[in-house]
């Protein structure tokens, strides 16, 4: 893990953190996207009573160097992600994985996250190179993924992330 961030008041960019305490069931301690039930601004229009799938927003550091080589320059927290990441293809992993972090979280894969058009406010264009669609015509999002807390603990720049696949069969993520 390279980095973590919260914010506890409404703004696209998360600043970074010598650390945050993640809570179950509820996300990261003091971050406006924490709780039980859905804190998005845009679901909670729909629907206030949903469970709030998306606790802690996970995104892998590699897009950040993808979307630098189409001209963008994108920094950890700044995509709205609580935890930066390296080396694990966050996109490819199934629904109920497991990343076990540092000495005592575990975070449950719920899916992925459905960029939005503040994306474009923070930089113009930079939707277009995180929503796109493969040869099939079919939509790709890769502006990371979303998480519930099942395990408690704080979390560093430099922990661990283990990766527990859930016992098959695999389903593979979709939007949440």
């Amino acid at each position: 893990m390279t980095a973590v961030s919260s914010n506890g008041e409404y703004s696209f960019t998360k600043p970074n953190r010598d650390s945050v305490r993640l809570l179950a069931g509820l996300g990261v301690e003091g971050d406006v996207h924490a709780g039980v039930t859905v804190r998005h601004r845009s679901r909670v229009a729909q629907n206030p009573t949903l469970p709030n799938l998306r606790q802690v927003h996970l995104i892998h550091e590699e897009l950040f160097a993808e979307v630098g080589a189409e001209g963008f320059k994108v920094a950890p927290g700044e995509l709205g992600e609580n935890i930066t990441t390296r080396g694990i293809d966050l996109l490819g992993l199934p629904v109920g994985t497991l990343l076990r972090i540092g000495d005592s979280a575990v975070l449950e894969v719920t899916g992925l996250r459905n960029p939005c058009l503040q994306i474009d406010n923070f930089q113009d264009g930079l939707l277009k190179q995180v929503v796109g669609r493969n040869e099939a015509g079919n939509i790709v999002r890769k502006a990371g993924i979303m998480s519930i807390v099942r395990e408690g603990g704080i979390v560093r720049p430099g922990d661990t992330i283990e990766v527990e696949l859930p016992s098959g069969p695999h389903r593979p993520l979709d939007r949440v």
